[in-house]
């Protein structure tokens, strides 16, 4: 049986030796090293030479993050597991654009952190529901603001130009939003919406909301 070396970084003293106690009781496990910043775990890398990396995101000297990247670098093959809390979510895009092979949760139990080492070990990638559920949130945000900038290339292609908050107008009325509506919403009078509709309906050639409606999502099926 071969074992699995761990490396464990963790700038806090109980995390990384509760760990340590815990996975040296497994017979296919064995951590080879311990760190305790971002700095000093790129050291051990290169001198114990892990298949598998334990890694903190928040640490001094050196954050997770960059470790990460830098380990990668000169070690592709090594699998970096970042080790997270649920008030690090901001973290996961960059996590994962920076080649970690997953996340844990700090606080999952015995059976499902050695679960998920062996399975971290075998190429899987490691990502708990709460944890996807926050990348799916990510990504739908990041897909919202892509389509608004194709958005923004087909109406210039066509020589229509909106302003930013044009734009954001548009955006509601496709929505149905009641000028009412709008104008609570962005914190402007009913009146002010109302002179901006009437700037768009000009810029689209149109008359009404109806006929701005399907011209709107006429652009959006165009790009589908």
């Amino acid at each position: 049986m071969t074992a699995i070396n761990i490396l464990i970084a963790d700038d806090q003293t109980l995390m990384r030796e509760g760990l340590k106690t815990i996975i040296d009781l497994e017979e296919d496990m064995k951590v080879v090293a311990t760190a305790e910043d971002g700095q000093d775990a790129i050291e051990k890398t290169n001198e114990a030479n892990p298949n598998l990396i334990l890694m903190d995101i928040q640490m001094p000297n050196m954050n997770g993050i960059e470790s990460l990247k830098r380990i990668k670098e000169t070690h592709p093959n090594v699998r970096i597991i970042i080790l997270t809390t649920f008030a690090e979510d901001e973290y996961i895009i960059e996590g994962l654009a920076s080649g970690a092979d997953g996340f844990l949760l700090k606080d999952m139990n015995y059976d499902q952190l050695i679960h998920s080492i062996r399975e971290a070990a075998n190429g899987q990638l490691m990502l708990p529901t709460v944890i996807a559920t926050k990348l799916a949130k990510h990504l739908s945000k990041y897909n919202s603001i892509m389509e608004n900038e194709m958005n923004v290339v087909k109406l210039k292609k066509q020589g229509i130009h909106l302003s930013d908050r044009e734009r954001e107008i548009a955006s509601l009325i496709m929505q149905g939003t009641s000028n009412r509506k709008i104008a609570e919403e962005l914190y402007i009078s009913e009146g002010t919406v109302k002179n901006y509709i009437s700037e768009i309906y000009s810029k689209l050639g149109v008359k009404d909301r109806a006929k701005a409606i399907v011209y709107l999502k006429k652009l959006q099926m165009e790009q589908g």
